[in-house]
């Protein structure tokens, strides 16, 4: 039985005022990435369409009571399956992935709002595990809970949702209190399927690298099955050496360690594998751009540098809004979506970069202290969630810009153009108020 409050009236009017802060930077500079403030444009047009559809996601989600979701995961874990089901039988097929639904007047993405609904169904599960929560069991149980959903999305393919969605699983993990070992296994399986596809990435784009012999093994070991089998098993001797150099030193740590050990090594690897043969030609050049943008300044790198360049002409007070040059006559590729900070950076300056990093971070802390004051565990598990999925949003967004991470499609969000994820980001944002809202009488 959900347990009732009259608390619904209750808003955390900080965090409203950053979200609804980044909401009207977000829709001016979109405006101004457009060279248009009038609605005949249809980017504009779909952004403000978008932009009353997440406004009554926002009062949804702080409207219903959030227990709901806790109650009725199931029913949600089925909603989420048939939505990525669904997009891969009837979904449109753009930009080389079958991701969207196109309907009579806007297009929808079902792997945002999935996003969203996994985070609720993970802490939904993690909740009931209570005590049980350091056992192997549960990571075991969790892990064949999102097998299906992230197999679904990288059918489509689209890595950017598994990007985002990994690293809020791990903190929401964390703040279930699951053994720190096993986050350091799931920091290792994330560690080795990157690098395993960076590293065959730059191979594939650099193919003159195979007159090395050891980078020739390196590169046949994502296709050739004979090197699989050998990569299986020096892993596995390397997991056994391991476990005995510690018995040598009188370190008596249980077996099973080991054994997990390999397994998730062996397990990023082949998911590694996986994702090198999903990549397209265009994603493995943002690789390149990340490894080396100015090698191919006119190629590759092209967006990134165009970006920087606009960032550093607008100073520190910026060019003024609907002022922009590097931006509004094209050198920029995608403006309104990747590289929306790179229009902030332009035209507000780095007054304005600093000021939308500012509302972010106030988010983040507002996320962190409803979740502390949660009348619920349950509440304080979707805060985390909530927490992770838009810090992870910022690291990205941000570190493209000053390259420190791969160029990835990934969307700032209330920001860049994108509806789906608007609406996604808002309906996110209005469940953590009905956390707040209900924080004295769940």
């Amino acid at each position: 039985m959900l347990k009732e409050t009259a608390g619904r009236s209750k808003l955390d009017w900080i965090l409203f005022g950053a979200m609804a802060g980044l909401v009207l930077i977000g829709a001016l500079c979109i405006m101004s990435a457009m060279n248009s403030i009038s609605l005949s444009n249809s980017v504009v047009r779909t952004h403000m369409l978008a932009l009353c559809v997440g406004g009554a996601a926002f009062v949804a989600g702080w409207s219903f009571n959030y227990q709901i979701y806790d109650e009725q995961w199931k029913a949600l874990y089925t909603f989420i399956l048939i939505l990525l089901v669904g997009v891969l039988l009837f979904g449109s097929y753009q930009r080389g992935s079958r991701s969207w639904f196109v309907l009579p007047f806007f297009s929808m993405q079902p792997s945002e709002i999935c996003r969203v609904l996994t985070l609720l169904v993970a802490a939904a599960f993690l909740d009931r595990r209570g005590p049980r929560i350091r056992d192997t069991s549960s990571l075991i149980g969790l892990g064949l809970l999102l097998i299906p959903i992230f197999g679904l999305i990288m059918m489509q393919p689209d890595f950017s949702s598994i990007v985002i969605s990994f690293p809020a699983l791990v903190i929401l993990l964390y703040c279930t209190g699951v053994n720190m070992f096993y986050l350091w296994l799931l920091v290792l399986f994330g560690a080795v399927a990157g690098i395993c596809t960076i590293g065959w990435t730059y191979i594939y784009l650099h193919p003159d690298l195979t007159q090395y012999t050891l980078i020739k093994i390196f590169q046949q070991t994502s296709s050739n099955v004979l090197y699989m089998g050998g990569v299986c098993a020096g892993v596995a001797l390397l997991g056994y050496g391991a476990w005995w150099f510690f018995r040598q030193l009188r370190i008596f740590l249980p077996s099973f360690y080991f054994v997990l050990a390999t397994v998730v090594i062996l397990g990023g690897f082949f998911a590694s594998v996986f994702v090198d043969h999903q990549m397209k030609t265009y994603q493995r050049k943002r690789v390149e751009a990340f490894l080396a943008p100015k090698s191919d300044p006119q190629g590759a790198g092209y967006n990134v540098l165009q970006a920087q360049i606009a960032m550093g002409s607008g100073g520190v007070f910026g060019k003024g809004l609907f002022s922009g040059t590097q931006s509004r006559l094209g050198f920029v590729p995608e403006k309104h979506t990747d590289f929306i900070l790179a229009v902030v950076g332009e035209e507000l300056g780095l007054w304005g970069t600093l000021l939308v990093l500012g509302l972010y971070l106030v988010i983040l802390w507002r996320l962190v202290m409803i979740g502390y004051s949660a009348g619920d565990r349950y509440g304080y598990l979707v805060c985390g969630g909530m927490f992770g999925m838009f810090f992870t949003y910022m690291l990205i967004n941000f570190g493209m810009l000053i390259g420190i991470v791969p160029v990835a499609g990934i969307p700032l969000p209330f920001i860049s153009y994108g509806g789906s994820n608007l609406v996604s980001s808002l309906f996110a944002l209005g469940v953590a108020q009905s956390v707040h809202a209900r924080r004295l009488r769940a």
